[in-house]
């Protein structure tokens, strides 16, 4: 997802700029619907440059918020977010504050104990500042809070410039509320409200002051709401009646006595608090859950859920995961599709709605600047000021390349382990719409590969997942010019065909059905004959605009496995490459080997390790029987997570060597959390099991099932196929796993295959 440019020497286009570090200081993010928080330690926002902010569909509504006592930052005692990621505890104290300087020091340190609790909830931003004296004395503090409002779109917060902005307006509008307003060059009005409580006793366009009294042993609260909220008013700057965007939450409401008054911020936050509790267990009540006999594993599938959940934002098709925070907090195709998969047997609500919210805004013309032809599948939305204005191309944007063979391809295993024919049929309209795309406008020249080309200087240079702008090379260092036939789209192209062939048959199209199976046959020998490379061992990273083939050994190799597009006699020495001391580094398979021309293991996508694509791979090593191989991916990633805060694993982390006693090196700009590596553990373990369900055969398999050395017992709750409800336990002795069926509702068959 980072961007592209047309030449080596250019900075690439929608670059995201790196002055600094994102893992120089630790950053908190919160995340509810469209609005999402980027933090620093102490919960406040912008003391130092960065991307911190409050942000709401793609805007940054609150680009400072300080808090202060006696004119001091508060000392940090600890940061933490929640387990289930609803919302960030923080606990200060008061540092040495001289009140005169001719006195003593005033109030001694670690008197004060403060406690701050955020969280967001429909468009809003909650904080409560709690304040407790330790001391036997009374005490009377100044607190303040300072505070902004940019309203810079993401993108300018990433690092584009722009010539032009909107109208930004600040005042004080009530003894408790300030109002920022952004009359934006796309005709909508941007507000930030922030209110207090209780009442400050100075309150100016950016600073409200608080007298606080404790009496020894006291305690007192303060209170701020930042409510975003955004109108579109047309270019002309009236409002547009019926023009509600998609995705807005309106702010809590401020709960009222009897008598009509207000009850207070306080209950304006336990009131919101209560119910975004009650909607985050809500969304997990139902899904599939992990237990084993390792803390540390249990703590990192636990993180993963919580992350999941966060990322997930309701549409009008469904549930939807973001891609991640903070560059991609929005809808991506592709990230979501590959989610939805690593995700299917945890929770299929989510690949439901991934594949209706894909369906509703698939393409249905041509459009050049948006990269968009008929069939096509969304690459990425954008609801922020200069995608409206078109500085960006991304409001509506269809430049990528796998999208669509990859919504064909979630739909087929959807509905193999689902059997739910009502969405499949609600949606056979668009996997139609998709095939032809495929081979209409995928297939630019009609050889059988679908290829990938901008349409405009706008648009992504690389469409892959590896979209940098340098991620597409020959052996020698060059880069490959277009159109550009890349391998694991040639595989996700013959599991969606081969998949779409069921669903055909299963809608009464036996004629297609057999002309699919035809094609990804076809498909899959040529393949064979114009990707494997006998010198390399494995299959070239892509074909040029000539069909020379890019002979680079690198991850996408691996896609050819998790696809099934590889003949399996080719299985043993594409792994024997992935896993060689050049592919796998220790922590995982790097997206490029050690000794390619272009491989740097600090870049994005040359020599990186990414979850998602190490999560693939395993998948695929296990689809070929390689278990042991995909048990060791499954080990590094897990090895990699113990250095992680919260075990959590980030969007990439650098591709240098394992080095005894010490983590894997972070990425400076990497998101956290990320969607689709927040998937990755719940694939890792279903690779190992062999996990497969079948609703058309009733049937749980375990294929072939293997634990990695970390785990002695996985014990799966709630594991669900059809009307079937099972609680089953997987042991390991020695190199043998057991399956113990622990409790069952149902008939669904628990079969464990060797």
């Amino acid at each position: 997802m980072v961007a592209t440019a047309p030449d080596d020497e250019t900075l690439p286009q929608y670059h995201i700029e790196a002055q600094t570090s994102l893992v120089e200081r630790q950053l908190r993010s919160l995340k509810h619907g469209d609005a999402f928080a980027v933090l620093d330690s102490y919960g406040d926002i912008g003391v130092f440059p960065g991307p911190e902010g409050l942000y709401f569909q793609d805007t940054r509504f609150l680009s400072r918020l300080e808090l202060t006592v006696e004119g001091q930052r508060p000392m940090l005692l600890g940061s933490v977010v929640q387990d289930d990621n609803g919302a960030l505890s923080v606990d200060l104290t008061t540092p040495d504050i001289r009140l005169d300087a001719g006195d003593e020091t005033s109030i001694p340190r670690e008197i004060i104990a403060l406690e701050r609790t955020k969280f967001l909830f429909r468009g809003t931003c909650y904080d409560r500042i709690g304040l407790r004296n330790y001391d036997t004395k009374p005490r009377h503090l100044r607190v303040a809070l300072s505070f902004d409002a940019d309203f810079r779109d993401l993108f300018e917060v990433r690092g584009s410039d722009r010539a032009h902005r909107g109208k930004r307006r600040v005042e004080v509008t009530a003894e408790n509320e300030v109002t920022y307003r952004y009359d934006g060059l796309d005709g909508r009005l941007r507000t930030t409200r922030l209110r207090f409580g209780p009442k400050p006793v100075r309150l100016e366009a950016h600073r409200a002051e608080f007298e606080v009294r404790l009496k020894p042993g006291d305690r007192a609260s303060i209170f701020v709401r930042a409510i975003c909220d955004t109108v579109d008013q047309g270019r002309d700057g009236a409002a547009v009646v019926g023009s509600a965007l998609p995705f807005t939450h309106a702010a809590y409401p401020s709960p009222r006595r009897e008598d009509g008054h207000p009850k207070g911020e306080g209950m304006t936050f336990a009131l919101a608090y209560r119910d975004a509790r009650r909607d985050l267990r809500k969304a997990t009540a139902n899904i599939t859950t992990i237990e084993s006999s390792n803390d540390q594993f249990n703590e990192a599938a636990c993180r993963a859920t919580a992350d999941l959940y966060m990322l997930l934002s309701r549409t009008p098709n469904g549930v939807y995961p973001y891609a991640g925070i903070p560059w991609y907090s929005t809808v991506f195709g592709r990230d979501g599709i590959i989610t939805a998969m690593m995700t299917l047997w945890i929770d299929p609500e989510i690949a439901k709605g991934v594949l209706r919210h894909l369906a509703a805004t698939q393409a249905t013309t041509v459009d050049p600047a948006a990269d968009a032809q008929p069939g096509k599948v969304l690459h990425e939305t954008r609801n922020g000021e200069m995608a409206i204005l078109g500085e960006v191309p991304f409001r509506l944007y269809y430049g990528t390349i796998d999208a669509t063979p990859l919504f064909v391809m979630l739909a087929g295993q959807y509905y193999e382990q689902t059997g739910d024919l009502a969405t499949i049929a609600a949606i056979w309209p668009n996997i139609l719409a998709a095939l032809t795309w495929i081979d209409e406008y995928g297939d630019r020249d009609k050889d059988g590969f679908v290829e990938y080309a901008r349409e405009t200087e706008k648009g992504l240079a690389n469409q892959g997942w590896k979209d940098s702008h340098d991620s597409i090379f020959h052996a020698d260092g060059r880069m490959a010019q277009g159109p550009i036939a890349l391998c694991e789209v040639q595989g996700y192209v013959y599991a969606a065909k081969k998949g779409a062939a069921k669903l055909a048959a299963l809608m009464g199209d036996d004629i297609l059905s057999e002309r699919l199976k035809g094609e990804a046959e076809r498909l899959r020998k040529a393949f064979d004959e114009a990707f494997y490379l006998p010198e390399l061992g494995t299959y070239a990273l892509a074909l040029d605009g000539e069909k020379r083939p890019c002979a680079v050994r690198s991850s996408n190799a691996g896609h050819a496995l998790f696809t099934g597009i590889a003949y399996p006699e080719r299985a043993s020495s594409v792994a024997a490459v992935l896993m060689s001391k050049d592919g796998f580094n220790g922590w995982g398979v790097r997206t490029i080997a050690v000794g390619e021309a272009r491989y740097n293991p600090m870049s994005y996508h040359n020599g990186s390790i990414w979850p998602h694509d190490n999560a693939m791979i395993a998948l695929g090593l296990a689809r070929y029987g390689l278990k042991a191989e995909a048990a060791r991916v499954f080990e590094g990633q897990h090895g990699a997570s113990l250095y992680q805060e919260g075990r959590r694993l980030p969007e990439l982390f650098c591709g240098f060597i394992q080095r005894k006693q010490r983590g894997p090196t972070n990425y400076p700009v990497a998101c956290s959390p990320q969607a689709w590596a927040a998937a990755a553990p719940f694939a890792f373990l279903a690779a190992c099991l062999g996990l497969e369900l079948r609703h058309d055969r009733n049937r749980i398999r375990f294929r072939d099932p293997i634990l990695p050395a970390f785990l002695d017992d996985v014990l799966i709750r709630n594991l669900k196929l059809g009307d079937s409800r099972v609680d089953l336990l997987i042991h390991r002795h020695g190199s043998d796993v057991t399956v113990n069926v622990v409790r069952r509702t149902g008939h669904a068959q628990v079969v464990l295959l060797k």
